[in-house]
C-alpha cells in the first residue's frame, strides 16, 4: 500500500513520537539499580519478592479497566499520564527509602504501565490506518520494540557513572527526568478517534470509520467494555489472536528475567555476565528490526518461527557454556519478532471502536500467564536446575506452533 504524499510527513511524525516516547519509558537509571536499593535499604529476599508480586498484581487489576479507559478518552492523555505515575514511584524510592515507599512506588509503576498497556498498539494502528498505512504497523512497532531494548541498554550504560557521581538520589533524579521527557514526548502523538459503534459478532468491520476528534461521538466505560468483551466473544479470529499473544510472550518474556542467573551457571566471572546478556539484547534488537520481513511468513512458517526459537533457547541453555548465549541471541530474535507478529495479527483483526480494551484483554492474559510462569519456574529450577529449567520452560511453544501449523490460530 502507498501513502499519499500529502500523508508522508504525518506517518513520519508519528513514527519519530513513538520511537521517542518508547527510548525514554525505558531509559530509567534505576532499572539495573532498584534491587540493590531495596537491599542496602534493609529489606530481605522475601519483601523484595512480595514487592515484585504487587508490581505485577497492580497491572493485571489496572490492566483491562485502563484499556477500556483508553477507548472512552484521549489514548494520548493516558500516555502522558504513565510515565508521570512512574515518576512519582522513583521519586518516592530515593527520597523515602522505605517499604511503604517501594509499595506504593510498584503500585503506581504497575498503574502506569497499565495506562501505556493498549492505548499505545491502538493509537498507533488507527492513526496509521487513518493515513492509509496500516501495513506499516509491524515496521513501526517493530522499531518501537527495538527503541525499548536500546533505552535499557542505555540505562545499563548510565547507571554506574550516575551512581559514582551522586548515589541513589542522582539515579533517581535522572530516572524521574527521564519519564518526564517520555510524558512530555507523548503530547505530540496525533489523535483522530473513529466514531464509536459496536462490532457486529463475527468480526465483519462495524462500517465506515470515520474520523472524530476525541471525545465525539465516545461510548462510555461501561459500553466500552462490553464492545470489547462481545468482539473477542464473538469473533473466534479475534478470540485466537488474543491467546496468541499471550502463548508468544509470556514464556520468553518470563525467562528474560532468569537469563542474569543462566550467564552465571556457565562459569563467566561476574563481569563478564552483562556482556553475555548485551548478546541477547543485541539479538532482541535485530528481531524487532526483522517485523515488515516476518510479515511475510505464513501460518506454517511462523509456527517454523516459534519451533526454531523454542530449539535454539533449549540447547543454548543446555550448553552450560557462554557459547550457548549465541544460540540464545538467536532465539531471542525470534521471539521478539514473534511477539511483534503476534500484536499485528491482533490489530489486524480487531474491528469494532474498543480497540485498546481488546489489546488489554490480550495484555491481562499475558500478565496472569507470567505470574503462573514465575511460579513455575522457581520449582523447576529449583528442581533441575536454570539450563535445565530453560530447556523444559520452552516445550509449550511446540505446542503454540502445532496448534498455528493446523491453521486454528
Amino acid at each position: 500500500m502507498l501513502v499519499a504524499p500529502a500523508r508522508v510527513p504525518a506517518t513520519r511524525r508519528l513514527a519519530a513520537t513513538l520511537y521517542g516516547y518508547a527510548f525514554l519509558t525505558d531509559l530509567v537509571l534505576l532499572y539495573p539499580l532498584y534491587v540493590l536499593l531495596f537491599a542496602d535499604t534493609g529489606l530481605s529476599v522475601g519483601q523484595i519478592s512480595s514487592l515484585f508480586v504487587l508490581w505485577a498484581a497492580a497491572g493485571i487489576v489496572l490492566e483491562v479497566p485502563s484499556g477500556v479507559w483508553a477507548d472512552t478518552v484521549s489514548r494520548r492523555l493516558l500516555l502522558c499520564l504513565a510515565p508521570l505515575l512512574a515518576a512519582a514511584g522513583f521519586a518516592l524510592w530515593v527520597l523515602l527509602p522505605s517499604y511503604p515507599a517501594f509499595a506504593v512506588g510498584f503500585l503506581l509503576w504497575g498503574a502506569g504501565g497499565a495506562l501505556r498497556s493498549g492505548a499505545l498498539e491502538a493509537l498507533v494502528f488507527t492513526e496509521l490506518e487513518r493515513l492509509g498505512a496500516a501495513d506499516r504497523y509491524a515496521r513501526l512497532i517493530g522499531r518501537a520494540r527495538t527503541a525499548e531494548v536500546l533505552g535499557a541498554v542505555g540505562s545499563g550504560v548510565l547507571a554506574g557513572p550516575a551512581y559514582a557521581l551522586g548515589g541513589y538520589l542522582a539515579v533517581g533524579a535522572a530516572s524521574v527526568a527521564t519519564c518526564l521527557l517520555a510524558a512530555a514526548v507523548a503530547a505530540r502523538f496525533p489523535e483522530h478517534r473513529p466514531r464509536s459503534s459496536a462490532p457486529v459478532p463475527g468480526g465483519e468491520p462495524d462500517g465506515p470509520r470515520a474520523s472524530a476528534a476525541p471525545g465525539d461521538d465516545e461510548p462510555g466505560w461501561l459500553n466500552s467494555l462490553c464492545l470489547g468483551l462481545r468482539e473477542v466473544r464473538a469473533d473466534r479470529r479475534v478470540r485466537a489472536a488474543v491467546l496468541l499473544v499471550a502463548a508468544v510472550t509470556a514464556i520468553w518474556g518470563g525467562l528474560d528475567e532468569y537469563t542474569g542467573l543462566l550467564a552465571a551457571d556457565t562459569g563467566m566471572a561476574e563481569v563478564g555476565v552483562p556482556l553475555l546478556l548485551l548478546l541477547v539484547w543485541a539479538g532482541m534488537t535485530v528481531g524487532g528490526l526483522l517485523a515488515p520481513l516476518g510479515e511475510r511468513l505464513s501460518h506454517r512458517g511462523y509456527a517454523g518461527l516459534l519451533v526454531f526459537a523454542a530449539g535454539a533457547t533449549a540447547a543454548g541453555a543446555l550448553l552450560r557454556h557462554p557459547a550457548g548465549f549465541v544460540l540464545l541471541a538467536a532465539a531471542f530474535a525470534a521471539f521478539q519478532l514473534a511477539t511483534v507478529l503476534a500484536d499485528v495479527r491482533l490489530q489486524a483483526r480487531i474491528a469494532g471502536s474498543a480497540r485498546a480494551t481488546v489489546t488489554s484483554l490480550a495484555g491481562m492474559a499475558t500478565d496472569l500467564t507470567i505470574v503462573a510462569f514465575y511460579a513455575g519456574y522457581g520449582l523447576l529450577a529449583g528442581a533441575v536446575g536454570n539450563p535445565g529449567a530453560f530447556a523444559v520452560a520452552v516445550l509449550p511453544y511446540l505446542l503454540v506452533a502445532l496448534w498455528l501449523f493446523t491453521g486454528r490460530a
